[in-house]
């Protein structure tokens, strides 16, 4: 561990050009009230994965379901403290600079290992937040405009795919966040729109069919579950930037804390009224069960709109951390269009769109959302913390690796099953 002044974690001090040890933000931006800070925190969790939702309820049940969303909603914004307090800690100490980044704290905490992790992990769950929009985006297209049993030579999902990589090529050279800013909002207003559509539309078939459901599913299916909740959940990786934009900074765990039980309650009730109005025949991606129509068409096609536009502004900061390394800080295309290309490869390849998020959320999410956040402030308070401090941090280190691998191993087994 890097603790002491002095030491390497003092490297986060070095001027341009960057380097592994420079701060992966740069200049300070205005603070933000508790109302913005409330609606960016929002911002940065809600994503395709509510979408994934209803599927999952109807694999584990409308209970366990909900159980598991709003624990993992509890444990979600703990270890997002977690992070901040161990940050407020480290920068209270001489000889510390300003932590800006989750990546800052793995180098300033463990070093190189720390920040190579934290890297590592942020670039998978981003990675794979864009193949989940392109898988969506081709199951979704394919749906909607199935002229032939194969266009060219190719699937509809693979063709729509590969027809989104041009215009994706060109998104992603543009070269900062300020551009994209506008289509950011944009997709934020269709999400929210889209999703209030389905659950009226849910109520209303719900009110029709009534289908059976169920509240409990097996054990089986419990870590599946659980991979899919923390996928819906992540954005652990913006907490610090979030939390240094805030002016009221004592009262962001409180404003943090609100914004996660509105999520959990909106995620709920999507979930559940997803699962209630189809019943087993919720499908994977709930949109497919919408019927034909003007206002189905449109609620689909606003959501491709929605990740096709996302995609650039997701991918972002896995393109700051591979340039940082491989082309000294420097904008690269050719490295860009190789990611792009890399994850249009990997969605062609993926089958499910909900086992998908099973396996990020279990593979990725755990381990950067519960257990470096755990470690991390077991590491820097590890002096200060009393037996059930240690033992609270250690208990969500153990449960995190735990629900990482089991999660995996059945979201594995999801995907080569509905390969076969």
């Amino acid at each position: 561990m890097v603790l002491e002044p002095g030491s390497s974690s003092n490297a986060l001090k070095a001027p341009p050009p960057p380097r592994e040890d420079t701060p992966l933000l740069g200049k300070p931006q205005a603070l933000s009230s508790q109302f913005k800070t409330f609606a960016n925190v929002f911002i940065a969790i809600v994503g395709a994965g509510v979408l994934g939702l209803p599927y999952a309820f109807k694999c584990t049940g409308w209970v366990m379901s909900l159980l598991m969303l709003f624990s993992v909603a509890a444990l979600t914004h703990h270890c997002m403290m977690l992070l901040v307090y161990t940050r407020r800690k480290l920068e209270s100490l001489n000889g510390y600079s300003k932590i800006t980044s989750f990546g800052d704290l793995g180098f300033t905490v463990c070093g190189s290992i720390g920040r190579l992790l934290v890297d590592s992990l942020i670039i998978l769950s981003q990675a794979g937040f864009c193949v989940s929009y392109l898988i969506f985006i081709g199951n979704t297209l394919a749906d909607l405009v199935n002229l032939n049993p194969r266009i060219l030579g190719l699937a509809p999902k693979s063709f729509y795919i590969w027809g989104c990589l041009p215009f994706q090529l060109g998104l992603n050279s543009i070269p900062t966040l300020t551009h994209l800013a506008p289509l950011s909002i944009f997709a934020d207003v269709v999400d929210i729109g889209a999703m209030g559509v389905m659950m009226v539309e849910d109520v209303v078939v719900f009110l029709k069919q009534r289908p059976a459901v169920k509240a409990f599913g097996g054990l089986s299916v419990f870590f599946y579950g659980i991979g899919v909740a923390v996928y819906s959940f992540e954005g652990i990786g913006m907490v610090l930037p979030l939390e240094s934009e805030t002016k009221d900074k004592k009262n962001f765990g409180r404003v943090l804390a609100l914004t996660m039980a509105f999520i959990s309650l909106m995620y709920g009730g999507f979930g559940a009224l997803g699962y209630f109005a189809f019943g087993e025949e919720t499908n994977d991606i709930i949109t497919a069960n919408l019927g034909a129509g003007l206002v189905s068409t449109l609620v689909k096609v606003g959501l491709c709109v929605n990740l096709f536009f996302s995609f650039a502004i997701m991918m972002n900061p896995v393109y700051e951390i591979v340039e940082r390394r491989f082309s000294g800080g420097t904008y690269c295309l050719w490295l860009r269009w190789l990611l792009v290309f890399f994850v249009c490869l990997v969605a062609l390849l993926v089958p499910n769109f909900a086992d998908f998020l099973s396996l990020v959320g279990s593979g990725v999410c755990c381990a950067l959302g519960f257990v470096l956040p755990a470690l991390f402030h077991l590491l820097v308070f590890k002096e200060e913390l009393g037996w059930k401090g240690w033992s609270l941090d250690m208990g969500i280190v153990v449960l995190g690796i735990v629900l990482a691998v089991s999660g995996t191993w059945y979201a594995l087994l999801a995907i080569f099953s509905a390969d076969m």
